[in-house]
């Protein structure tokens, strides 16, 4: 049976009220644009993250990627990003 692929997608609102949150100011605005771009962002780091960790599993000849394997990757992947 083929597996169908499931995109990554991000709410619009949910990293508007994840940015909104970080504001100093409350004349602050986020346009759209931002937002979208955001989440694109946040998409393209999820996969990285996955990605990297599954490489990392298959390193230590793991079949199941655990949280150590995140862990393991995660210092890397934040200087990356």
């Amino acid at each position: 049976m083929a597996e169908k692929e499931h995109p990554v997608e991000f709410k619009k609102e949910t990293v508007s009220k994840l940015l909104s949150g970080h504001f100093k100011e409350d004349k602050t605005r986020l346009s759209s644009d931002a937002t979208i771009l955001m989440s694109e962002m946040l998409k393209v780091l999820v996969q990285e993250a996955a990605l990297r960790s599954l490489r990392q599993a298959e390193s230590e000849d793991c079949d199941k990627v655990h949280i150590e394997h995140f862990e393991k990757i995660l210092p890397q992947l934040l200087l990356d990003f």
